[in-house]
């Protein structure tokens, strides 16, 4: 069996990479479709696309233009957690959207569409995503210092007697 070689799979990705950019196909699409992209190989924790297109199917949870739009990558994977919202669109197979790896996708990734989002299951997704964002609280006590402390909204001191708002010590950043 082959191993894993992570600046192999980059270089291969940077050939890939070069022909998407020169494409001059245009894809029509709209929000809640799902088509599979050319994601690529990404660095870190960034999820990446498999075979020798690097390719994922994204969900396209917002069109800014008929050149850009914010996706969510998916999996087969079965994930629980305020990170991953699951659904079905295709034969009932379960779908798992990686509601953090969201991000800015070029409409030059496309490959095929494949599908679509349910209008409830789309709309509860967006309402898991928001709170994500927005609402949830990521504190080191939690998380183990996996968690920056500016993400946490209350800090808890360690007899649990005491808490304090970050936002209220923060008033330089306004």
């Amino acid at each position: 069996m082959e191993s894993y070689n992570k600046k192999q799979h980059l270089d291969n990705w940077n050939d890939v990479k070069q022909i998407t950019q020169d494409s001059s196909k245009k894809v029509y699409f709209k929000e809640r479709d799902i088509f599979w992209l050319k994601v690529g190989e990404n660095i870190g924790f960034e999820q990446n696309g498999k075979g020798d297109k690097f390719q994922r199917p994204v969900l396209i949870l917002k069109r800014y233009t008929n050149d850009m739009f914010l996706g969510i990558p998916l999996s087969t994977t079965p994930r629980e957690g305020s990170f991953f919202f699951q659904f079905s669109f295709l034969d009932d197979e379960v779908s798992t959207a990686l509601l953090v790896q969201q991000k800015l996708f070029s409409s030059k990734r496309f490959i095929k569409k494949i599908g679509k989002i349910d209008k409830d299951d789309f709309n509860s997704l967006k309402q898991k995503l928001y709170k994500l964002i927005f609402e949830e609280d990521f504190c080191p006590s939690k998380y183990e210092g996996t968690i920056p402390k500016e993400n946490c909204k209350d800090i808890v001191s360690n007899n649990n007697t005491n808490s304090k708002s970050l936002n209220s010590e923060d008033k330089d950043d306004e």
